[in-house]
């Protein structure tokens, strides 16, 4: 006897550089839909300052992937909600540690599992990183890669991080913003690219208003061609 047909989860892939507005993008769809939302980034912070607060040295990829494995058993705790792992030096760390192949085979299977399971019986996910929609979720309904120049994400970010005295720092963050561009897109394992069938969604010039209006009429489009794919095979 065939088993029964079950309806596949909607897969949202958010991919895009650090400070391009994807954060802020995933969170505000989670809302308007009703799905739970995996900022995969935070993964890799947490394992960098999870290595930081044991003592290890970033370039050991074995302390790295210890505790890679480590934050399996304790991120149903609350550990992503650490305000910590939000820095721009803790990003930079978290961007030596994901180098790592080992690493990011420790953290695959748990981001695959938030994309297939959605929590709360939620009948779809949204993940957002570097490399949701060409490794962890290639077959995602909705592949969205959201960009900005380094200027505007390293303003961005510096306001963030500095508030009133933010231009003081800009162009520090600058040179971090694109060191860190560089290191995420020449990475050998997994590198910062758009999925050939992502849509580019430059957030340069335009508000969070209007980006979350955009990504909602790609993803109304997608959405009833799930549907019409579930009822084939229900």
């Amino acid at each position: 006897m065939s088993p029964a047909p079950t309806t596949l989860p909607f897969i949202i892939a958010i991919d895009g550089p650090n400070a391009s507005g994807k954060g802020t993008l995933a969170r505000r769809l989670g809302g308007v839909l009703g799905f739970p939302v995996l900022d995969t980034g935070l993964l890799y912070r947490a394992v960098a300052w999870m290595a930081l607060e044991q003592g290890h040295d970033l370039g050991d990829q074995n302390a790295a992937l210890h505790c890679a494995d480590e934050l399996h058993n304790v991120i149903k705790d609350g550990y992503l909600d650490n305000p910590n792992l939000r820095g721009i030096e803790i990003g930079n760390a978290a961007s030596i540690v994901s180098v790592y192949p080992s690493v990011r085979q420790s953290l695959f299977d748990l981001q695959r599992n938030f994309a297939l399971k959605p929590i709360d019986n939620a009948k779809g996910s949204i993940l957002d990183g570097r490399d949701i929609g060409t490794v962890i979720c290639p077959d995602a309904q909705v592949k969205l890669f959201v960009t900005a120049s380094p200027e505007i994400r390293a303003e961005r970010r510096a306001r963030e991080e500095y508030g009133d005295a933010w231009e003081a720092h800009l162009q520090e963050v600058l040179e971090k913003t694109r060191e860190r561009d560089k290191r995420d897109s020449e990475r050998a394992v997994a590198p910062l690219k758009p999925a050939e069938d992502s849509v580019i969604l430059d957030t340069t010039a335009i508000t969070p208003d209007q980006a979350l209006a955009r990504a909602l009429e790609i993803i109304a489009i997608r959405m009833d061609e799930h549907s019409e794919k579930n009822e084939k095979f229900s």
